[in-house]
């Protein structure tokens, strides 16, 4: 059914989509101040639709921004690039678009679909090609499906824009578009992965948008009721596509290490236990393994990430893996914390969430699996399945 999203609606967007994000998609709250000023400026709000309301042979067009996390804290959009990148996108095609789409489902790039559609009086697709963020265009549902991203087009802040073909070689068009991407100045948007309202349903992660209003509403509902709001992030989740989550560390970060390279930012950060239980209930800093749904104890919880976590690991045992979403929250308003927020003497607690089904097919574990990431492990859910 199709929805308006209005400006009273994007801080529990910003809050949810960064939960999905798993720390990355860039920075939500830039995302929001860019939106709330696009929304203002058009009617007030944007129009989403289910998936299976697209027409079977609309022109679905996704919208994202491209680069390292850590350069939008110092090098801000203008705010327009989106909607000129799938202008040119849509010159290029010889036919207009009838609806945008988030590439991922993560902080700044939640957001970015919004300005192209309140600019262009576009409506938006309620789905997205990730279920969460990664970090290479490649890594998407609608790849894994076989979906080209090609022919996309980039712009940047100073008005450049350029259009990149790679057939049907999505890999070539990563390694072009992040050398572009870094030539722009480590970030730029695009607009990628053309495609039928067909295909959508056929390839992307449905209704992630309104979930994560959902579950952003239910963070700050739970503020303002004065309850624990990762419990209510965890009693949120089974009426959604990701179906499962927990916390499964509870400490204070003591240690970050963060590069920005080849534009990701790149890094692990340690959490030592400090006493609390990670559901927040008890004093003895102990942390379910997760793999089976026990609990068990750990004193310190590394995450890896690139861009976006990878990897948690309890006293050197593997907690969640990609594709399944660490999210880090701090520990007492369950505000979600970007890899780049990350920050020496945080107390933060680490959430896990089952990945989607869509998620975890061989197609897509080939994609963007652990050892697309270089991690030689094998995947295995976090949360137990139902």
């Amino acid at each position: 059914m199709a929805w308006n999203l209005d400006l009273t609606d994007l801080p529990d967007l910003a809050r949810g989509a960064a939960l999905l994000g798993a720390g990355g998609g860039g920075d939500p709250y830039l995302g929001e101040s860019l939106a709330a000023d696009a929304l203002e400026s058009a009617a007030g709000h944007v129009r989403f639709l289910d998936p299976d309301e697209l027409d079977e042979d609309g022109l679905v067009v996704t919208t994202a921004m491209l680069g390292a996390p850590t350069v939008l804290v110092e090098k801000l959009p203008n705010g327009t690039e989106a909607a000129r990148a799938l202008r040119a996108l849509e010159k290029r095609l010889g036919r207009p678009v009838t609806a945008t789409m988030p590439a991922e489902c993560g902080g700044m790039n939640s957001m970015v679909p919004l300005l192209a559609a309140a600019q262009l009086a576009l409506p938006v697709v309620d789905a997205d090609g990730m279920g969460r963020a990664f970090p290479e265009l490649s890594m998407t549902t609608f790849g894994a499906r076989s979906m080209p991203g090609s022919p996309m087009a980039m712009a940047d802040e100073h008005g450049s824009v350029a259009v990149v073909e790679t057939g049907s070689d999505n890999r070539r068009l990563e390694s072009l578009a992040r050398a572009l991407a870094v030539s722009m100045g480590a970030s730029a948007s695009m607009a990628i992965y053309p495609m039928s309202g067909r295909d959508v349903r056929r390839t992307a992660v449905p209704r992630t948008v309104s979930t994560a209003v959902r579950l952003g509403r239910a963070v700050r509902e739970a503020r303002e009721r004065h309850t624990d709001p990762v419990a209510a992030l965890q009693e949120a989740l089974p009426h959604t596509v990701y179906r499962h989550g927990r916390a499964v560390f509870c400490g204070k970060v003591v240690d970050v290490e963060r590069r920005t390279t080849d534009g990701f930012a790149r890094g692990r950060a340690l959490v030592a236990a400090d006493g609390v239980r990670a559901d927040g209930t008890g004093s003895d800093g102990t942390v379910g393994n997760g793999l089976d749904g026990t609990d068990g104890t750990g004193t310190t919880c590394e995450l890896v990430f690139q861009n976006e976590n990878l990897a948690a690991r309890v006293d050197g045992r593997t907690v969640a893996l990609v594709p399944d979403l660490v999210t880090v929250l701090h520990a007492d308003s369950g505000e979600p914390v970007t890899t780049e927020g990350l920050a020496y003497g945080q107390r933060v607690r680490v959430f896990v969430i089952c990945a989607p089904a869509q998620l975890r097919t061989p197609e897509a574990l080939a994609a963007f699996g652990p050892r697309a990431f270089g991690i030689d492990e094998d995947y295995h859910p976090a949360v137990r399945l139902a």
